[in-house]
């Protein structure tokens, strides 16, 4: 008997994802656990590995497709096995486009007002949404496109290749269709050959931009720069370094150092650590949960290392590190881009000295984290002597937190940093 497969559901938090390619076509044998297709989430990409063994049968979605996690995206069972049954109905799918209606008789209409199209059509119902918005943007009729996608839809790229086949001429006898509607101007017209390559945003890609425009947009945000001595620092990780081997301590970096000191610093300062719900609810926690900015292919992400006040340099050291590893690999559960109370972004490595971080709501905090640079002092006694300075930038929610206290938090976490040894002794 068929049975389905379904979305997973990766991550509590998560309603929907998206199909990027199906590994599997219909009528191709599969086993159990093997990999169906790869989806995302806004936040991750993963492989959905089938629960049944058998033949493939039918695709319910395409590649891009967006469908609601639990909802059935495939049957398996033995070839010929009816499977209407089994597939999503619209109230099922959260939208999910209905199987195609026959298509409909098109009635001839004269040259003079529409160019000749392909004869294998697909009534608007045949038409995927991806398929519909791509000919809006193409500036073509999708019903006039030969349909190769499941349940004979069409899909992007047969809009696509309709497209083509008008630029080329392929469907107006060797004209083109400027050449059928506007040939005075391939005689006026300068020739244009400047290449480029359009990308649609990824998933990922269109959270980061809506969530940096809404943290812009609706907080009060001020940067305040600070920098302090980070010989103590830099000494601490030449001894991690050569005590590595028999301490276990080689991989303690210099940003391992800074979240210590923060999830520390921050306990005294508990405007800091705390979200601003509804625009003028404060809630302030009383533990220390450490978003930290992660680059990734995929682009830019903040697992969280929870309870990071309570754990140990070489315990936050670890977990950093396995978090970006799950970040970089695009597995990481959603549940753990979550549930941030204060986030630290550094990009010292890169060679910057300052800059303005960008708040992640509902959070009123986030630390920038800067590379060193050679500075000069003056001593007691008047000598002049020169140090490594590290760059801090802490950008803050004006509306829950005034300049002075967050300036407070600086200077104290500045003096943590500096006297590291001390923090560590505490």
């Amino acid at each position: 008997m068929a049975t389905t497969v379904v979305m997973p559901r990766a991550g509590i938090s998560v309603e929907s994802c998206i199909i990027g390619q199906w590994k599997k076509q219909p009528g191709d044998k599969v086993s159990m656990g093997e990999v169906l297709f790869d989806y995302e989430t806004d936040k991750a990409a993963f492989e959905c590995e089938s629960t049944a063994e058998g033949t493939l049968l039918e695709c319910f979605f395409e590649d891009g497709d967006e469908v609601p996690c639990l909802v059935a995206v495939c049957a398996i069972g033995e070839p010929g096995e009816d499977v209407s049954g089994l597939r999503p109905g619209e109230a099922d799918s959260g939208g999910a486009e209905p199987e195609a209606a026959p298509a409909a008789d098109v009635a001839p209409v004269a040259e003079t007002t529409t160019p000749a199209t392909v004869t294998a059509g697909a009534n608007i119902q045949g038409v995927s949404p991806r398929a519909r918005k791509a000919a809006e943007e193409l500036g073509v009729d999708p019903t006039q496109a030969s349909p190769t996608g499941p349940r004979d839809r069409v899909i992007v790229r047969d809009v696509e290749a309709f497209a083509q086949s008008l630029k080329t001429g392929d469907g107006f006898g060797g004209r083109t269709f400027g050449e059928m509607v506007a040939p005075q101007a391939t005689a006026t017209a300068a020739p244009v050959d400047v290449e480029y390559v359009d990308e649609k945003f990824s998933k990922i890609r269109k959270t980061i931009a809506a969530g940096m425009m809404k943290s812009l947009s609706e907080m009060a945000q001020l940067t305040n720069h600070h920098s302090f001595d980070a010989s103590a620092i830099l000494a601490y990780r030449r001894a991690c370094k050569a005590g590595g081997e028999t301490m276990g301590t080689e991989t303690i970096t210099l940003n391992d150092m800074v979240l210590y000191a923060v999830s520390r610093t921050l306990l005294a300062h508990p405007d800091l650590n705390a979200h601003l719900l509804n625009g003028d609810t404060m809630r302030r926690f009383t533990g220390v949960h450490l978003g930290v900015a992660v680059d990734t292919p995929r682009g830019l992400m903040v697992p969280t290392i929870f309870n990071a006040d309570k754990m140990t340099l070489a315990q936050i050291s670890q977990t950093t590190k396995e978090l970006a590893a799950m970040c970089q690999s695009g597995n990481i559960s959603p549940d753990l881009l979550q549930g941030g109370t204060f986030t630290v972004s550094n990009l010292g490595v890169l060679g910057v000295e300052h800059f303005t971080p960008i708040i992640n709501p509902p959070q009123v905090g986030i630390l920038g984290v800067s590379g060193t640079t050679m500075r000069v002092k003056e001593g007691k006694d008047g000598t002049i002597s020169t140090y490594q300075a590290m760059g801090l930038s802490l950008t803050y929610d004006h509306r829950a937190v005034d300049g002075a206290p967050a300036s407070k938090f600086a200077r104290d976490l500045c003096n943590n940093l500096a006297q590291f040894s001390l923090l560590l002794a505490r």
